[in-house]
């Protein structure tokens, strides 16, 4: 006999790194929110940064302490370039690495881009029994991310198994 599982919301913070953008114009946190939303979590926090990693680690070390976030989400930082460091940013933080986002998400990728992927250095890991992804700052890939890997995950009726009903074992000893 198959149990069904109730949903349980989740409260999800929502970070963009950029230089050039600002809330008006950042349409791929607008769409985070609104993907996060509509498939009946809640926004804990929504913010935006610079590029730069010093930054963007005070405002994750801020939200990861915060009991009631459970997933971070950022956009924007993947990148390539000089000022490309939300990676950098992150890792540090992690406890542990989920090595299979990032693979899934190139492997996804792959399919709308092609070799272009390859730019992606999108990862996801846990700090303090907290889920944190990071994506790239396309709206394409964050719609990607969202709908084709975190939302199934975060989504306590996901089997056979998913990453939200693990938040009660993250911190585990």
């Amino acid at each position: 006999m198959k149990i069904e599982r109730s949903f349980i919301p989740l409260e999800i913070a929502v970070l963009t790194v950029s230089d050039t953008r600002d809330l008006e114009n950042d349409l791929s946190g607008q769409l985070l929110v609104s993907l996060i939303v509509e498939s009946g979590h809640r926004i804990a926090e929504r913010r935006m940064t610079r590029d730069d990693r010093y930054s963007i680690r005070a405002i994750l070390s801020e939200w990861i302490l915060r009991e009631e976030i459970k997933v971070v989400i950022t956009t924007g930082g993947t990148g390539v370039t000089g000022r490309d460091g939300t990676p950098e940013a992150c890792q540090p933080l992690f406890d542990k690495t989920l090595d299979g986002f990032g693979e899934t998400f190139r492997m996804l990728s792959y399919e709308e881009i092609g070799s272009s992927t390859i730019q992606s250095r999108a990862i996801a890991g846990v700090a303090n029994g907290t889920y944190i992804f990071c994506l790239p700052g396309s709206s394409g890939a964050c719609r990607l991310a969202y709908e084709s890997i975190i939302a199934p995950q975060i989504d306590f009726r996901t089997r056979p198994c998913n990453l939200a009903e693990l938040i009660p074992r993250l911190r585990e000893c």
